[in-house]
């Protein structure tokens, strides 16, 4: 049994990794940190988990009693908590943070995107899991990335206001968002940087011409990336490749037919969509922005580090309606 600890344990990603964990038939936590809910049960902050778990959130933190612990901090905070360990502890660790998903500060941490550095993970002692429009987007570009083929790529990703986390804010509260988008970060967000490492790791070639619009989207959950680019190959040679590339792996999903989010949300499944359109290649990618885009692939993970299959408890269900 892989013994869990949870640190900054009241926001909406660790909200998803207790409530994944929980079920996990090869993990136990041991402990939910939070400072600001120290004493209250966790359901108080994550109503969803009344009556399926008794852990109470803790002000400390007893990292040595863990095999692993998950840091579920807001962006900057990682390091700092990485930094204050006890030099004794020897557990892994999972960061969800922006923290230590570029190459240049890295140290020991690997990127932890598994349909790419399977093998990396594998042998990890410490993983930064990646960022959720950087997970949709990289699954879009992957198998034309492995033939060194990337061309200027464009793409434009809608995500539900739970990737913006949960401290209220301008632009995430509900009477804002109902019935309303906008474009944000323009060219500039901040998960371009890891997805061009990625891209520049797996395609020598790469010119890092990636042009990346994202915008706000009407709904609390999901990620959909409209990704498109030149392409000699045609449909049918696309489609075999995308489905030869992911055919063995277990979250992602070829289809042929036009998708949508419902497919996804609450789930770990990506689901990936081909078509031509003239010299442009048009592919649509979807996750869920918590789960497969943060704390079921920090599972997924977490499984692969510790030797697991590594869809072990992420038999999770999407809702139709």
């Amino acid at each position: 049994m892989i013994k869990v600890g949870i640190i900054g344990a009241a926001g909406y990603t660790a909200g998803e990794l207790m409530r994944i964990l929980i079920n996990h038939p090869c993990a136990n936590i041991l402990f939910a940190q939070s400072a600001s809910h120290a004493g209250e049960p966790v359901w108080k902050a994550h109503h969803d988990l009344l009556g399926e778990t008794s852990l109470v959130f803790t002000a400390e933190a007893p990292v040595e009693s863990v095999d692993v612990i998950f840091l579920c901090m807001g962006h900057g905070k990682s390091r700092e908590y990485v930094e204050s360990l006890p030099k004794s502890f020897n557990g892994k660790i999972i960061d969800l943070s922006q923290d230590y998903r570029l190459q240049e500060t890295a140290g020991d941490f690997v990127y932890g995107l598994p349909e790419a550095f399977r093998k990396d993970i594998k042998s990890a002692y410490h993983l930064a899991n990646p960022g959720c429009f950087a997970t949709s987007i990289q699954l879009a570009l992957l198998p034309i990335a492995k033939v060194d083929k990337l061309p200027e790529i464009h793409v434009t990703g809608v995500t539900g206001s739970t990737g913006a986390g949960q401290k209220p804010s301008e632009t995430t509260h509900f009477s804002w968002r109902a019935n309303n988008m906008s474009v944000y970060k323009a060219f500039t967000h901040q998960h371009l940087l890891e997805i061009n490492e990625t891209l520049h790791r797996l395609a020598p070639s790469y010119k890092g011409d990636l042009n990346f619009v994202p915008m706000r989207g009407d709904y609390p959950r999901g990620i959909m990336a409209s990704v498109y680019f030149d392409c000699s190959l045609s449909e049918e040679e696309a489609v075999e490749w995308y489905k030869a590339y992911y055919k063995d792996e277990p979250f992602v999903h070829v289809v042929d037919f036009n998708p949508d989010l419902k497919m996804v949300v609450n789930t770990n499944k990506a689901i990936i969509y081909v078509k031509k359109y003239g010299k442009k290649l048009h592919v649509i990618s979807m996750i869920d922005n918590l789960i497969k885009g943060a704390s079921g692939q920090a599972t997924q993970n977490m499984n692969l580090m510790f030797g697991l299959p590594e869809n072990t408890g992420l038999n999770l269900k999407p809702t139709a309606f």
